[in-house]
């Protein structure tokens, strides 16, 4: 009896073992797929869809240089978020979005009843075209979330509603973050495309399309690339505010760039002055937004710059228009400060920086530009200004 016991369970044996690997074969495809479908099915969600709660902040630590200006203003945007979830829980409402509205930046207080001693109580700036969430709302004064900053502001400057989603939808623009540790960057949407690039995980960069056949276009250093969906999410961002503790940093930090440039710190430019620091910055955002574009379009895309700097909604230097609030990708992902440091920029695009400083402009008083979407504006080569 022993004998066939034991020649049963040598017979039974290996069909278990291999019947449990199947088993956890298909268990973890299953749980593959499901990923795989999940983050497809949040590729190309819209402002609404997507909802506020997903709207991602352009300073957030997606794929921020370590060693860059954001990274270190940021070092508290945690302990910030923490809060916003708390004071949105206690509404007991689902959180909304939120726009500036006008023309000019706006201050964020401390409260509502600090009005009347507005410079001691200043905790932000929300610019022309920034955003938040709704926090809480009280005589005519709104509490918003938006970047690092927490803070009052009057209704009077701010958009709710419709008007903030339609607004959103105007100046915000879907990104792209690789969830892969190495995820190739092709030439065309096939597996046997040349790879052009390589994205690192959590590395994002601006969506063109969702294709909706698995891959997805991307402006990949200003070349059309395209990735693979099942190893990307998408989400939605727009520009938000600053807090004065951040400007303070950023403001700072320019002096001490500045400082390593002494000697020609102020050397005239033309219509504006800026120091070689300055014009080298300016070439190289225009090198990483507009490097393949015509020279027109790399002029446009600094005059864009200039049109801020000369605009009361947005800070007034070269150095503080790229980096408030995350408006320009290249800059927020590291890719410009790369770029700047490697000293590797082509002679046009500081023809174009100068053009820009000399008050040269292709687009008129433009302040926003982005890939041809279908957006009325001025189109120069593959991009629309407006």
């Amino acid at each position: 009896m022993n004998r066939v016991m034991k020649l049963f369970s040598e017979v039974l044996k290996p069909v278990f073992t291999w019947a449990l690997i199947f088993v956890i074969f298909i268990s973890q495809g299953i749980t593959a797929e499901a990923k795989r479908s999940s983050l497809r099915s949040r590729a190309g969600e819209g402002l609404r869809s997507a909802g506020i709660s997903n709207i991602v902040s352009p300073i957030a630590p997606l794929g921020v240089d370590d060693n860059s200006t954001e990274a270190r203003v940021l070092g508290n945007l945690a302990r910030s978020s923490e809060a916003t979830s708390a004071a949105s829980s206690s509404t007991n409402e689902e959180s909304k979005l939120v726009m500036s509205k006008g023309a000019e930046a706006t201050y964020i207080l401390s409260s509502p009843d600090a009005a009347s001693d507005e410079d001691s109580n200043k905790v932000g700036v929300l610019y022309k075209d920034c955003g938040g969430k709704i926090l809480e709302r009280k005589d005519g004064w709104t509490k918003i979330s938006s970047g690092d900053v927490i803070g009052w502001t009057e209704d009077k400057n701010l958009l709710f509603e419709d008007d903030a989603e339609k607004l959103a939808s105007e100046v915000g623009k879907q990104i792209v973050t690789s969830q892969s540790s190495a995820l190739n960057v092709r030439s065309g949407d096939s597996d046997s495309a040349d790879v052009i690039g390589v994205l690192s995980e959590k590395t994002f960069v601006d969506m063109i399309e969702d294709l909706g056949n698995g891959w997805i276009a991307v402006d990949y250093n200003d070349r059309k690339g395209y990735v693979q969906s099942d190893y990307v999410t998408t989400d939605f961002k727009i520009d938000q505010g600053e807090s004065m503790a951040a400007i303070k940093i950023r403001e700072n930090h320019k002096k001490g760039r500045a400082a390593a440039t002494a000697p020609e710190l102020r050397e005239n430019r033309g219509a504006m002055e800026a120091s070689p620091d300055e014009l080298k910055l300016l070439a190289a955002l225009i090198q990483c937004e507009a490097g393949n574009q015509p020279y027109d379009g790399r002029v446009a895309v600094g005059a864009v710059v200039m049109n801020r700097v000369k605009s009361g909604a947005y800070p007034d230097t070269i150095y503080g228009v790229i980096y408030a609030s995350g408006q320009f990708t290249p800059a927020l992902n590291g890719t410009v400060a790369k770029v700047y440091d490697s000293g590797k920029i082509y002679d046009m695009n500081y023809q174009a920086a100068q053009a820009a400083l000399n008050g040269e402009t292709t687009v008129g008083s433009a302040l926003h530009f982005r890939r041809i979407n279908g957006r009325q504006g001025i189109i120069i080569g593959e991009h629309v200004f407006w």
